[in-house]
């Protein structure tokens, strides 16, 4: 399939371009790259690049495409609460404009990077696909509205699926550290502490990058009528965690370290377990591969690889609302997140 991608220089995206290269896609990507001096550990792929904002994409864009996976918006809680109006601009709008351009321009599939994040404050029962939404966040709200929205274009010429990612944890190109395994494994090689912000008592759903790259995999190369207007939870059932049970686990992982709560340290009412058996059903080609515990194994030898120290893990470089406030002070980003043109002359200073 001739595919667009995106943001596909993100986290998720830089692992999943090369694995739909490997499936002899053809695939294009779209992304600002505002991230560009935050890759980790080794280069991202040469997939062709429209370098632009989601903002700003036209019908000319997507002429041409079968599937439009869109991952690209601001993609945590810190960034979505740092200015709502601009979770709400580029993550439900926009995304909203560009599933009507690319039903407009004839593109018959539309995967939409929705996240589990919708079913907010739901406590510890397990919640289905059709569980009552309750966000508690701008990021969730931002992912609730564009399904709302998207949901009744679909028509027998457009066909959106939504993927309710869990948490992401693992190793990618662009790593988060804003990601509760990934951050809590940090933390422990740099410090000793696992360091918890809450008291460890919420419970989380979590998958590891490259099975939410298998999952648009699956999704996108299924039969329609197994994905058309569907949403599914994405994971595997057995892999809901406590908090506190994901630091046992860096625990017993990382030498020498230990567990530490924040003088603060409370509950967190974002609190959600997700059953994902219905993927597991309909797409027999979703196979998970990882675990938390092999999640923490893989990202501990990384960081033995590459000496992560604490100045990488909590500096501008990784930390992606550090490192956006850092582009708007240097005047690379306006205050919309855009990037700033350099005029000619300057360049020839």
């Amino acid at each position: 399939m001739k595919v667009l991608v995106t943001g596909h220089r993100g986290y998720i995206g830089a692992v999943l371009t090369p694995m739909l290269h490997q499936r002899d896609h053809d695939v294009t990507g779209l992304d600002s790259d505002i991230f560009r001096s935050c890759t980790f550990e080794g280069t991202l792929d040469d997939t062709p690049t429209m370098e632009e904002d989601v903002r700003d994409i036209v019908i000319d864009d997507l002429a041409g495409f079968d599937a439009v996976i869109h991952l690209a918006g601001l993609s945590n809680d810190p960034l979505g609460d740092y200015r709502p109006n601009l979770t709400q601009q580029i993550n439900c709008e926009a995304s909203v404009t560009l599933a009507r351009l690319a039903k407009r321009a004839g593109v018959p599939r539309f995967l939409f990077a929705s996240s589990c994040s919708n079913y907010g404050a739901a406590g510890s029962g397990f919640l289905t696909e059709s569980a009552a939404f309750n966000p508690v966040t701008p990021y969730g709200i931002s992912k609730v509205e564009v399904e709302h929205a998207v949901a009744p274009m679909a028509d027998e010429c457009f066909s959106p699926t939504f993927l309710r990612a869990s948490t992401a944890y693992g190793l990618s190109p662009r790593i988060r550290f804003d990601l509760v395994l990934n951050n809590l494994t940090a933390w422990a090689f740099t410090t000793g502490q696992i360091y918890l912000k809450s008291d460890g008592s919420p419970w989380r759903p979590i998958v590891h990058v490259e099975d939410i790259a298998r999952a648009y995999i699956a999704a996108l190369e299924a039969d329609r009528e197994l994905v058309h207007n569907q949403a599914f939870n994405v994971g595997l059932t057995t892999e809901n965690y406590q908090v506190r049970e994901i630091a046992d686990i860096v625990q017993a992982i990382v030498p020498n370290s230990r567990i530490e709560f924040a003088a603060d340290a409370g509950p967190d009412t974002r609190c959600y377990r997700v059953d994902c058996n219905y993927i597991g059903r309909r797409l027999h080609a979703f196979k998970p591969q990882w675990t938390a515990r092999r999640g923490v194994e893989q990202l501990y030898e990384a960081f033995c690889s590459v000496g992560l120290s604490l100045e990488d893990f909590e500096g501008e470089r990784f930390k992606r609302i550090a490192h956006v406030k850092k582009l708007i002070r240097n005047g690379e980003l306006d205050e919309d997140l855009r990037r700033v043109s350099v005029p000619t002359m300057a360049l020839a200073v």
